[in-house]
């Protein structure tokens, strides 16, 4: 069960769930790959919960020039 951060923050970054579980997969596959933690302390030991609170503090966005348009 998700705890923190909470869905209703989340959503605040991201307009759908569909996006924030893409953004955050993302993400944590990158974090499992070596990237740079953008946080100083997380509460998650997971990448993936650690990817949400990254999202949840601003830090990682949806950059509108890479998403596909039909």
């Amino acid at each position: 069960m998700l705890l923190y951060p909470s869905v209703d923050k989340l959503l605040e970054r991201v307009n759908s769930r569909y996006s924030l579980i893409m953004l955050a997969s993302k993400r944590a596959h990158q974090l499992d790959a070596g990237a740079k933690p953008l946080l100083d302390h997380y509460e998650s030991p997971k990448t993936i919960g650690q990817a949400l609170e990254e999202i949840a503090a601003g830090k990682i966005i949806i950059d509108p020039d890479e998403t596909d348009q039909i």
